[in-house]
């Protein structure tokens, strides 16, 4: 198969296999991906599994034309990547293997030889020339094993991925890329999140065309589409709007108490509802999707003084792969001495930023009344915010949402007429009760000033403590002149006077229509009156404090000099600081750096 004129593929498909990796089910096979660079010199990019060394060097064989391979590049010692790698250095003995130092000790304990005459060690920002193509080396540690390296092709600009952007599935079955994507990630490598996004730092400075991993398809068009999930996944970010219900019953009453929750979110406004009876599914896709949904359900019952294995199972799975960042509300099953919801709240509690929603609902054997109306709150309390967006249910009167003001950060949106435009401002007050007046203040060089002056309507999205730094760069780091912030945006939700307002990571939102204005100086004081303020949820509002301490990425000051921005954290390297400097990233000036300490 020919990728390029110069990449073939000569990977294979294997339907035999029934568990990958001995536990994850793959109904329509595995792919097992491996790569042929032709050049002045000819690099072979990994092996395949043992089960397919012949079908392997005969597509190898294929494509060289007579030629012999100079190179056998490994990624990724795996054994369904490395199997063969002995196969192939005894066929082509004059090939000398490219690895990292790490992959050659593992080489050792494999084929008991580090084929020490016939190797190269390479590292990161090593090269290896072919001729026109010039391969660069990207340490990628614990993406999944502790060797990985990924390989960046300059001439093509493909980037070989080892492990990573891998997919469940043979590449002569068609299906849908995201979901056994997800399942493959969450599974395989989401526990090493902090490493992807280390290894995503580095790609973005890459001129990348096409994605070649070690498993499933090639991804070469909307490659921001890719890149922009594999940061979700990676970050522990919330993927999808909805609710995920995971239970298990054993004589189904704690199954009926699940199906009635379904019930009950599906009527306050949930866009989505998963429900997974965990005895029967498939555990790797319930575990995908509870990291896919912002939301989640645990239904199961006391046994043995603690709670159901598939219960337990699941727990472990979700912890073990730095589950974060999530709301979970919890369903307890028990005849005398009900204990399910202590023992998974404690088997969580070590799980960063995990909000426990109330009311835990206690069955004692089977539902009763009372508990049918804590169900119906406990739906309530997960869906506060899908009600709040809604256009027809909201409460669009809702005068708590000025309490939401504080010295905070806050999105303002607007739209020029043409497009819609978002900034983040940090000046906003509430003046009056008796009308409700709010007064925003933003620097005359943003365009969203010059937009607000010709309109006269805006609207200020109160952010709250689970707004990711993304927001920041989306909002604060560009500019809407020349740039459509909500060009990437899925789900686009908008007040009675035709402005955005933010779909999440808000917890409150206000439309202002401008009464009067004052001139600043730097900047404009809008006088606004309120037409409509919903509540969203109750979390905290970000603060500029909070931002600092907890969202704003920590730069890498250690062994540099010079000055570090305060609000995005960019560095500028020097003895000095020019008074009219402004920050390339947040465009801020040079009041907001401060010396490297």
């Amino acid at each position: 198969m020919e990728i390029t004129n110069t990449i073939k593929y000569v990977g294979v498909n294997d339907h035999r296999i029934d568990l990958f990796e001995g536990q994850y089910v793959v109904p329509n096979g595995m792919s097992y991906n491996s790569y042929v660079i032709i050049d002045d010199k000819i690099a072979v990019m990994d092996t395949v599994d043992q089960h397919f060394t012949h079908e392997w060097l005969d597509n190898i064989q294929n494509v060289l034309e007579g030629r012999q391979p100079d190179y056998l590049i490994i990624q990724h010692m795996e054994p369904d990547h490395s199997a063969n790698i002995a196969n192939f250095m005894k066929i082509y003995d004059k090939a000398t293997i490219v690895s990292s130092d790490k992959a050659f000790a593992m080489m050792q304990n494999y084929f008991g030889t580090q084929y020490e005459d016939r190797h190269l060690v390479i590292k990161e920002g090593d090269s290896l020339e072919l001729g026109k193509h010039s391969l660069s080396f990207i340490a990628a540690p614990m993406v999944h094993w502790p060797e990985v390296m990924m390989t960046y092709d300059s001439y093509e600009r493909a980037l070989f991925t080892a492990d990573g952007f891998g997919k469940f599935g043979a590449l002569d079955v068609k299906e849908d890329w995201v979901d056994e994507a997800r399942r493959y990630y969450i599974g395989i490598v989401g526990k090493y999140g902090r490493q992807v996004q280390a290894v995503l730092k580095k790609a973005a400075n890459l001129n990348i065309a096409m994605i070649l991993p070690l498993h499933g398809p090639f991804l070469y068009k909307n490659l921001p589409y890719y890149l922009n999930l594999y940061n979700t996944w990676s970050s522990y970010d919330v993927e999808k709007d909805g609710v995920v219900i995971c239970y298990t019953s054993v004589y189904g009453h704690t199954k009926a108490a699940a199906e009635k929750m379904a019930e009950e979110l599906k009527a306050n406004n949930a866009p989505e509802v998963k429900v997974y009876d965990l005895a029967r599914c498939d555990m790797a896709e319930a575990v995908a999707d509870a990291f896919a949904y912002g939301k989640l359900i645990l239904a199961t019952t006391t046994y043995n003084a603690d709670v159901y294995p598939f219960m337990k199972e699941f727990i472990n799975h979700l912890t073990e792969r730095n589950f974060q960042n999530r709301k979970i509300g919890f369903i307890e099953n028990g005849s005398w001495a009900p204990l399910a919801a202590k023992t998974m709240k404690e088997m969580l509690s070590k799980s960063p930023n995990l909000t426990f929603l109330e009311p835990t609902v206690t069955v004692k054997s089977s539902m009763s009344d009372d508990n049918k109306r804590q169900l119906s709150d406990l739906a309530k309390a997960i869906c506060v915010d899908y009600l709040a967006r809604d256009e027809k249910k909201a409460n669009k009167s809702d005068m708590k949402a000025l309490f939401s003001i504080g010295y905070g950060l806050y999105v303002v949106t607007s739209n020029d007429g043409k497009k819609d435009n978002g900034l983040i401002v940090n000046t906003v007050a509430q003046l009056t009760d008796n009308p409700f007046r709010v007064m925003v203040s933003i620097n005359k060089d943003n365009y969203s000033h010059h937009v607000i002056k010709q309109t006269g309507i805006l609207n200020v999205n109160c952010l709250n403590t689970e707004a990711p730094f993304k927001v920041f760069q989306q909002f604060g780091f560009q500019s809407g002149r020349n740039v459509d912030k909500f060009k990437d945006e899925k789900e686009i939700l908008r007040s009675d006077n035709g402005l955005i307002f933010l779909p999440r990571y808000i917890n409150a939102f206000f439309s202002l229509k401008v009464e009067d204005y004052k001139d600043l100086g730097t900047h404009g004081m809008f006088i606004c009156s309120v037409s409509e303020a919903r509540v969203i949820n109750n979390i905290e509002t970000m603060t500029y404090t909070y931002y600092q301490k907890n969202v704003k990425p920590k730069p890498e000051t250690q062994g540099r000099k010079g000055f570090v921005c305060k609000v995005c954290g960019y560095i500028y390297e020097g003895d000095s600081l020019p008074d009219d400097f402004v920050c390339p990233l947040c465009k801020h000036g040079a009041a907001d750096f401060e010396p490297i300490q």
